[in-house]
């Protein structure tokens, strides 16, 4: 209220008529974001999984883990019935498996909550929700670190992981937010995210592709 605009000129606070502030030159610029889109999730999904040979993976009455992480991606719950009702398809027998680190809490039943609330439980995905913080070591890289994998991944037949592939806020490496920090931090669940999160952000560069690789070779992915 104390500015006083004068033709296309501004004039401060305090100064006396006629003594202009000048401004920078502006423009308006227009920003375009791209809009791109799968016309068809479902059946996007379902073709990318036979190109994968999904139903000659899988044996009949296998127990399959299908991960589900905390972070919002568009379309997850039809995204993930997909994946679900491929695996049935197949002959296999599919649960939902938390895999967010030590989100929700860093408890079972937070997880569930976390995944409940994108509209992904028992109901809507036609299979159970299978939830621990329990971990087994399945490796060790070569400076002693453990390599620590969710229980009921270790355990499963086979595990599929769902989850967006984008680059990380805090570093920058080989892999950053995607499938192989899923394995590692996220299917690591608490005790794993500890670890990994220890040496800051940094680490995680270091730590996602060594790890990763070690339960490619550790664990039925």
């Amino acid at each position: 209220d104390e500015q006083r605009l004068i033709g296309s000129k501004l004039l401060a606070p305090n100064h006396p008529r006629g003594t202009p502030m000048q401004l920078p030159k502006m423009a308006i610029v227009k920003q375009h974001f791209a809009a791109t889109s799968l016309a068809d999730v479902a059946g996007t999904i379902r073709s990318q999984l036979a190109a994968a040979n999904l139903a000659e993976a899988i044996a009949p009455g296998t127990h399959i883990a299908v991960s589900s992480g905390s972070r919002g991606i568009a379309n997850i719950p039809l995204i993930t019935r997909t994946v679900v009702d491929g695996i049935k398809e197949a002959g296999g027998e599919p649960f939902l498996l938390p895999a967010m680190g030590s989100h929700g809490g860093a408890t079972a039943e937070g997880q569930i909550a976390v995944l409940k609330s994108y509209g992904i439980d028992e109901e809507s995905m036609g299979c159970p929700v299978e939830s621990t913080m329990d971990v087994v070591e399945v490796d060790a890289l070569d400076d002693g670190t453990p390599v620590l994998l969710n229980r009921l991944a270790a355990a499963a037949d086979g595990v599929i992981l769902i989850n967006r592939i984008k680059p990380h806020t805090s570093f920058r490496g080989v892999f950053e937010s995607g499938l192989m920090k899923m394995m590692t931090i996220g299917l690591g669940s608490h005790k794993g995210a500890t670890i990994a999160h220890a040496g800051g952000a940094e680490s995680l560069a270091r730590l996602i592709p060594a790890w990763g690789q070690a339960i490619l070779k550790k664990a039925p992915i």
